[in-house]
């Protein structure tokens, strides 16, 4: 019986391999006789390039580690006091000038809302003004039975919608409290009462809470060159100057502490507020390599405008305080990298050795995700109370908490509709005013002024002109109706990547006018039969489309990081997407020019949405790419620093203003700032390189306002006007061509080859 039954078992798995055969010997004669189905990606067939989601990031980093390197070698050299005290003028004035300008300080007017007494202390709520019109709100805990003035701590929240309301933290601040310290805290910007975006109907932030806040308007901040941190520290330096005009305040004895976004903001105060007694930053993040190797850049305001390149790490900020009391506050399972923090600590360690005040440094961790524990805790009241002279037991308490809308200051909840005032958007769009001011006026000189473009361009993008001579890597080869595609790698920067290509080249012996088609979605994009491109060869041009860093196979991805972690890092370092970008499609350029099939003297360029600037800035560098046409290409970057809404993500939002409200609550946090060069507002705009490509021809369609929908004749006529009057000059008006919607593509680049 279980022979039979094994008999029949071994029939069928026969019968199924025979099956399986017959299958596969039918699909290999087909692919014989009607070729194999199309594969145009490229990278993943090579184990050399296989690592392509991380080539942007790998690149970044490499160019930070140099940084890092050169800055490692000039902190080896320091030995004694005198060094260290050299490196802190060195490293201060850096700072200011990196994280500034910060204003005038200007009457805080306060005033104490109402006060809520407790058991053992009162709550007095506070707002003032930290720039006019610029208003801060914070509770102020102030124990009972105080006998003469009493140290004083400034609380700085973390990343959360409620900011200090949130039970972790007024746990800390109500033990803080119990050991006899005011504690004094105050909503970071976006957060609690003083969200930035406010939507009333809603009762929420149209754009969305905390760090979603920090970024939108961060990247309006890093446009005009400057970080929106400033505003982040403005806010607690002028807390301590509230601080100071009480009379149960010992100014002599003031301690900050804050976690992660309030970590952040706490090491900055010892940077830029000395007369902080003692300091205790809890598991923040700024730049350093750790961070960058591990979890990335973190949002805006951790990051100051071109700190790396300017040979600054977070260790910087806390070295500038020696020999001052500092605590290092981490957890070993934080996203923040550990082991970072530890190198840092010996490091610092150094300055204090110094100065000889070691003991003036301590570090405390604990085995814990990324928050508060209660061994942490205790070593922050331990640490306030013997430098801040007030002795007692550093044991945590157990505390009643309040409910967040008791600890509201504002009757509305919200100062923005209590009592309105200037946001971050704001006041940086009337800093930005005079820079647009100072671009227009240099505009009269035309020649001068784009010869100026063309210099500060390069710097501010970042772009960096090809030198790598390695031959590009062919990779295979697809023949279709009148035209074959060919497959080939070229050579990235500094040959930390590769640009994969896609070569649509016309049968025939003849030389060919190029097009080089950039597109957002990458070279796959009208790649296949019947498409867009397909049309351009049958029409009797060779067309490139490559994968510019960051695109197509070389899109960001593989681990979950802080969204446009990459975009803050190349700020940091000095660079912009924009930029490298730009020097991909000169690197497409000098391949076509390499080629005897093709027209060296006829090659032209299309690029689409967010890929436009990148391609404008290779126009105005490059003097051999003949034409450009711009699809869909943002008008400039000055309208989205005018306006307190904007949108720089084409294909990761939903289409239409109907859907707004969706856009902002669901996908902003998908908002990158790779179309964007920091500091760009300080010297030029996107007009302005269309001014550095005449009197070559320009094709302008569908342009897009700051909210990427189409632009209006007034938009047009203003922010193109320069354009036009350059092209004029140059008695070139026809080769300037701007049009609202366009036939085919097809038509557009026989126009630029007219």
């Amino acid at each position: 019986m279980s022979g039979n039954k094994n008999n029949a078992v071994y029939k069928r798995m026969n019968k199924k391999y025979v099956h399986g055969f017959l299958l596969y010997f039918l699909l290999f004669t087909v692919s014989i006789t009607f070729g194999q189905k199309e594969d145009l990606t490229i990278l993943n067939k090579w184990i050399e390039w296989s690592g392509s989601h991380n080539m942007l990031i790998n690149h970044l980093n490499k160019q930070a580690f140099d940084y890092y390197d050169q800055r490692d070698r000039e902190i080896a050299n320091l030995r004694t006091k005198t060094d260290w005290l050299k490196r802190q003028r060195k490293v201060r004035e850096i700072f200011m000038d990196i994280a500034g300008p910060f204003p005038e300080k200007t009457p805080l007017n306060p005033k104490v809302i109402s006060v809520i007494q407790k058991d053992g202390y009162r709550i007095e709520k506070i707002i003032y003004e930290s720039m006019p019109g610029f208003y801060a709100v914070g509770c102020l805990f102030v124990p009972d039975d105080i006998k003469g003035k009493t140290p004083a701590i400034l609380k700085l929240p973390g990343h959360n919608p409620i900011s200090f309301r949130r039970e972790t933290y007024q746990n800390v601040i109500l033990n803080l409290v119990k050991k006899g310290f005011i504690v004094f805290a105050i909503d970071p910007i976006g957060q609690g009462e003083k969200v930035q975006y406010y939507d009333p109907e809603r009762k929420s932030s149209y754009i969305g809470y905390s760090v979603i806040e920090h970024n939108y308007f961060g990247y309006q901040c890093f446009l005009s060159g400057v970080s929106s941190a400033k505003y982040f520290i403005w806010d607690a330096v002028r807390a301590v100057d509230y601080l100071l005009t009480r009379k149960d305040v010992d100014g002599e004895r003031i301690g900050v502490t804050g976690l992660s976004g309030g970590g952040t903001i706490s090491s900055y105060m010892c940077v830029f507020d000395e007369r902080i007694k003692a300091i205790a930053p809890m598991n923040w993040a700024t730049a350093n390599r750790r961070l960058i190797e591990s979890n990335g850049a973190q949002d805006a305001e951790s990051n100051l405008y071109h700190s790396i390149s300017r040979g600054i790490t977070f260790e910087d900020l806390l070295e500038l305080r020696a020999p001052k009391p500092t605590l290092m506050v981490f957890t070993t399972r934080d996203y923040l990298s550990i082991q970072g923090a530890r190198e840092a600590y010996r490091e610092i360690k150094r300055a204090y050795k110094a100065f000889g005040k070691e003991e003036n440094l301590e570090m405390s961790e604990d085995d814990y995700k990324h928050g508060f524990t209660k061994k942490n805790n205790e070593a922050v009241y331990a640490f306030f109370q013997r430098h801040l002279n007030l002795p007692g037991s550093p044991i945590e308490e157990e505390v009643e908490v309040l409910t967040p809308e008791e600890l509201n200051v504002t009757p509305t909840g919200q100062i923005s509709t209590y009592l309105g005032g200037e946001t971050v958007y704001s006041l940086n769009k009337k800093e930005t005013m005079g820079l647009i001011e100072k671009i227009e006026d240099s505009r009269k000189n035309i020649d001068r002024h784009l010869d100026m473009v063309k210099i500060e361009a390069v710097n501010l993008s970042g772009y960096s002109a090809p030198e790598d001579k390695t031959d590009p890597v062919f990779c295979g080869r697809y023949n279709r109706d009148g035209y074959s595609v060919e497959m080939h790698v070229l050579p990235g920067e500094e040959g930390n990547y590769v640009i994969p290509l896609l070569l649509f080249v016309p049968e025939g012996n003849a030389k060919f006018p190029a097009v080089i088609y950039v597109h957002p979605k990458g070279k796959l994009t009208e790649s296949s039969p019947d498409g867009e491109i397909e049309k351009l060869v049958k029409s009797g041009y060779i067309v490139a489309a490559p994968d510019l860093l960051g695109i197509g196979e070389l899109e960001i991805g593989g681990m979950i990081r802080h969204a446009g972690a990459e975009d803050f890092l190349a700020i940091m370092i000095g660079r912009s997407t924009v930029g490298i970008q730009a020097g991909d499609i000169v690197r497409a350029v000098d391949f076509l020019k390499s080629r005897d099939d093709v027209k060296e003297s006829g090659i032209g360029a299309v690029a689409f949405a967010e890929t436009c600037p990148a391609l404008l800035h290779a126009g105005a560098f490059e003097p051999s790419i003949s034409s450009i046409a711009l699809l869909g290409s943002i008008v400039s970057y000055k309208s989205i620093v005018m306006n307190e809404k904007y949108r720089v993500d084409y294909y990761s939002t939903v289409a239409g203003r109907e859907d707004y409200t969706k856009w902002y609550k669901k996908e902003l946090n998908k908002v990158k700032f790779s179309c964007g060069v920091a500091g760009v507002l300080t010297a030029y705009d996107l007009p302005d390189l269309l001014g550095c490509i005449a009197p070559r021809k320009v094709l302008l369609t569908d342009l897009k306002d700051q909210m990427l929908e189409s632009a209006s004749v007034e938009l047009i006529e203003q922010d193109l006007a320069f354009p036009r009057t350059v092209y004029s000059h140059k008695k070139a008006s026809e080769n300037l061509k701007i049009t609202s919607s366009y036939e085919s593509l097809n038509s557009i680049v026989k126009w630029c080859f007219e």
